[in-house]
């Protein structure tokens, strides 16, 4: 599949159902809640450089859950606080958010829920009044341009940029055939080949990110990226990958059955990769354009599963299902969807039991160099 098609088909399950994000993204809420004072340390240490009268404000993979308008309203609100801090005789500044995602990406969901959320922010508004807000959709791949010159002041990109902007060419042979066959993303029967053609085009797609990026953020502005990483060296781990070694051993299971065919399986990748912290550093070390001011670590509480007391399997396949289901849909067919998660959560419960799983997230601070 190339990057034309997963800017088209790629987006995480839209609507409010059973299976949709919205309904399915707490594993990613709770990272958020993790890293937010970090994330607003960083807004508020922007506004007392910078002071703007409009601040421009990007979110990066908004996705269309409930997550983007609590984010939006956490920046708000720390911004007002320190301008009450700073300047309290200056009227607030406007505030400009920039959502972007995929064409594919439910915006609508987002929209639907503006005119609650407006009232909300009218609520929460202390003596200086509502401030002004502006919200619009930028649909589009942050692997190029979004945005025009000098245009945003802080960007904030959570559980995006693991994604890459495409399947790595180098995953393929001669006849067009994936060399990584059995697995979904690197595990553990990958040949070595394939964490090469998974870190290649990480570099690729990373430096190009921040390199389109440093066009479009003022001198002084952050970025605040919170994304799947790796501990250590090695690709193969009981982490994110170990994930995506879960599911492609769910595939194999159906195909056990005789539900799904081998074939299916083999040609079935997935553009996912999770750095290490010293891969992260040596991409923007390299582009030159932003420093780094954090780069933090965190593990996301497991001890149970989601809010219905279900177990951390079952809840694990919720999420993996809301974020794959657009692009495991058309490749194995809709009809085993249930059947697969079902598989899924069981294997999760029956590993977690052997042995702690450990998927790691970094949360990393840049501020954009004069």
């Amino acid at each position: 599949m190339d990057k034309r098609d997963l800017e088209r088909e790629f987006h995480m399950t839209g609507g409010d159902g059973k299976t949709s994000y919205a309904r399915n993204s707490t594993f990613q809420k709770k990272a958020s809640d993790q890293a937010k004072h970090i994330t607003l340390e960083s807004l508020q240490e922007l506004y007392k450089e910078t002071k703007p009268k409009s601040l421009g404000i990007a979110d990066l993979g908004c996705s269309s859950g409930p997550n983007t308008l609590s984010t939006i309203r956490d920046i708000i609100k720390a911004v007002e606080f320190s301008h009450s801090q700073e300047i309290p005789s200056q009227p607030l500044p406007e505030f400009s958010f920039f959502l972007n995602d995929l064409p594919g990406n439910d915006f609508n969901a987002i929209f639907k829920s503006l005119p609650d959320f407006h009232i909300e922010v009218k609520r929460d508004a202390k003596n200086g009044g509502c401030p002004s807000i502006f919200i619009a959709a930028y649909p589009g791949s942050f692997y190029g341009r979004l945005f025009p010159e000098s245009n945003i002041h802080f960007i904030h990109a959570s559980y995006s940029l693991h994604w890459l902007s495409k399947i790595p060419p180098a995953l393929y042979d001669d006849q067009g055939k994936s060399v990584n066959k059995g697995c979904v993303n690197i595990c553990s029967s990958s040949p070595e080949a394939v964490s090469k053609a998974y870190y290649s085009q990480f570099k690729e797609d990373f430096s190009m990110f921040l390199r389109f990026r440093s066009k479009e953020v003022v001198a002084s502005g952050r970025m605040v990226l919170i994304m799947l990483g790796r501990e250590g060296p090695d690709h193969v781990d009981r982490g994110n990958s170990f994930f995506w070694e879960l599911l492609a051993r769910s595939i194999a299971d159906l195909v056990a059955q005789g539900v799904t065919e081998e074939e299916k399986l083999d040609s079935y990748e997935m553009h996912f990769y999770a750095p290490s912290a010293a891969e992260i550093e040596n991409e923007v070390n390299k582009e030159g354009s932003f420093e780094i001011e954090k780069l933090e670590m965190l593990e996301v509480d497991k001890e149970k599963g989601d809010e219905d007391g279900v177990s951390y399997g079952k809840a694990a396949a919720k999420t993996v299902r809301a974020v794959q289901e657009s692009m495991l849909a058309p490749h194995f067919g809709e009809d085993i969807l249930d059947k697969l998660f079902d598989i899924y959560g069981r294997m999760v419960d029956e590993e977690l039991a052997k042995e702690d799983i450990r998927p790691i997230t970094f949360v990393v601070v840049l501020k954009r160099k004069p």
